[in-house]
């Protein structure tokens, strides 16, 4: 057997693992949608574990090529807790400390990877959601502007740019002229909204579905409930073509249906953006779902067990 090369099995560093994420076919789940493929964007496959390793690697090279991230600055964000994973494996990788707000009901897994990585965490109060975590980090950066890079992942355009160069492009080789739907949850926004303009692009008769929590009061955590929050400043509401809206119940049926009859064990906005998939894909469709993290980040949720009929499962924001 032929030894690799150096250079062919050795990365500079874990940021250039970025992207370049598979598409996984749903075979079992599509049994019960005759005429339609589904397809999943596999964006757990990424070093940090989701989708949002792409826009913290964006806005940390763009700081860095500004001079906004300079060396002795601290990067700081809000968070619902994987864009924190993102930005807290980079700076480490990069010799950055982070700080970073979140509400403080995030589940013990996500806080755990973060105190691994070695980030700094203030949590907020879990009545305000990701909100109160935004309203955090502006004041922390106010305190002191020159101490932090404030990433400001909800109004950083290269947020949704990170998407339109990587994520629409990467689809649009993988499935082609062939592609009928994508479908994506709405936190930030970022990967609906830089994928989606990339593949309207592309062919704009591909249909845009976005997908956010039927109610205020959801346990769809990474999402937002856009009438009721604070509305991120890169969202554009003009781009779906569908805006779809799931139940957070609807969403743990269908997360702990991917694990059981597809073997994908993923993470809750994963779950959403299948259910909401289902409900706009027609007869010969082809649809790409964007699957956001993996369900290791969740096993402490009461949801993998199955609730007695009438039980309530619902979350908190």
């Amino acid at each position: 057997m032929a030894i690799p090369t150096e250079s062919a099995r050795v990365n500079p560093s874990i940021v250039d693992l970025v992207g370049n994420t598979p598409l996984i076919r749903l075979r079992r789940i599509e049994r019960a949608v005759p005429g339609v493929e589904l397809y999943a964007k596999a964006e757990w496959q990424n070093p940090g574990g989701s989708v949002k390793d792409r826009p913290a690697l964006r806005m940390i090279q763009e700081g860095l090529s500004s001079g906004q991230l300079a060396p002795g600055r601290v990067i700081l964000d809000a968070t619902s807790g994987n864009t924190g994973i993102a930005y807290a494996m980079m700076g480490a990788a990069l010799g950055f400390k982070v700080e970073l707000c979140l509400p403080e009901n995030v589940t013990p897994e996500r806080k755990r990877i973060l105190r691994a990585y070695g980030a700094g965490l203030t949590f907020t109060d879990p009545l305000e959601g990701s909100d109160g975590a935004i309203r955090m980090a502006q004041r922390t950066h106010e305190s002191n502007p020159a101490k932090y890079f404030y990433a400001d992942q909800y109004n950083n355009d290269f947020n949704w740019k990170a998407h339109y160069d990587t994520t629409g492009p990467e689809i649009i080789r993988q499935v082609g002229a062939r592609l009928t739907h994508f479908v994506a949850g709405l936190g930030t926004s970022g990967t609906f909204v830089g994928a989606g303009r990339r593949l309207r692009e592309f062919n704009e008769e591909i249909v845009l579905a976005s997908v956010q929590p039927d109610s205020p009061l959801h346990g769809l955590e990474g999402l937002k409930h856009m009438e009721s929050a604070m509305v991120p400043g890169i969202y554009d509401a003009t781009l779906a073509d569908e805006d779809v809206r799931v139940g957070t119940e609807e969403a743990y049926e269908m997360t702990r249906r991917l694990a059981q009859e597809e073997g994908l064990l993923v993470g809750i906005s994963s779950g959403a953006n299948l259910a909401g998939a289902l409900k706009v894909a027609g007869k010969d469709a082809v649809v790409v779902v964007v699957f956001c993290d993996g369900g290791e980040r969740y096993l402490s949720e009461r949801f993998w067990e199955d609730p007695p009929e009438g039980a309530s499962i619902c979350g908190t924001n």
